[in-house]
């Protein structure tokens, strides 16, 4: 898969892409904002790790914000299951050397709107730590709504933390 967002680019992983994942993705300002299965530091065997995965999967749903040349983030789907399959959870990053440009607006835009055709989706939504509001505001330009906050609903880093809660529909 490929979606051509003028010098930036969504796109399949490729082995390649290990060096730039760790190198981006070793970064705690970038970790802070996932999953704890985000791992930090992130190693080049992490990387490696993910992107062998990714290549297992029986669907694609996880994909490279790209350059011309390297990785510079992540943007993926997790589809939903049962009587919330026509769902599915949205997740993003990018490089702190990126942050500011607009990339991530212009990739979930794309992207959202490929998954909703991709996959017949009618609802796409995303969490935002109470702490990103860089991450709200990508969403918000996109058109997602906050749905609602979800107080002391994460723990991360030792601290509890509120969430939001974001989504668009077709």
């Amino acid at each position: 898969m490929r979606i051509d967002l003028g010098e930036w680019q969504i796109r399949s992983f490729r082995r390649e892409d290990a060096e730039a994942l760790s190198r981006y993705a070793n970064n705690r300002n970038v970790s802070r904002n996932l999953r704890d299965a985000f791992p930090h530091p992130y190693t080049l065997a992490h990387a490696e790790t993910w992107i062998d995965l990714v290549a297992q999967e029986p669907r694609e749903t996880d994909f490279v914000l790209a350059s011309a040349t390297e990785l510079i983030g992540g943007i993926g789907i997790l589809l939903q299951r049962d009587v919330h399959r026509r769902s599915g959870e949205i997740g993003y990053w990018l490089g702190e050397p990126f942050w500011g440009r607009g990339i991530a607006t212009a990739a979930l835009r794309a992207f959202t709107e490929w998954a909703f055709e991709e996959f017949d989706l009618v609802r796409v939504y995303g969490y935002v730590y109470e702490w990103n509001p860089a991450s709200a505001r990508v969403m918000e330009k996109v058109g997602y709504q906050c749905e609602g906050r979800l107080k002391k609903s994460v723990t991360k880093d030792g601290q509890v933390i509120d969430q939001f809660l974001y989504a668009i529909t077709r």
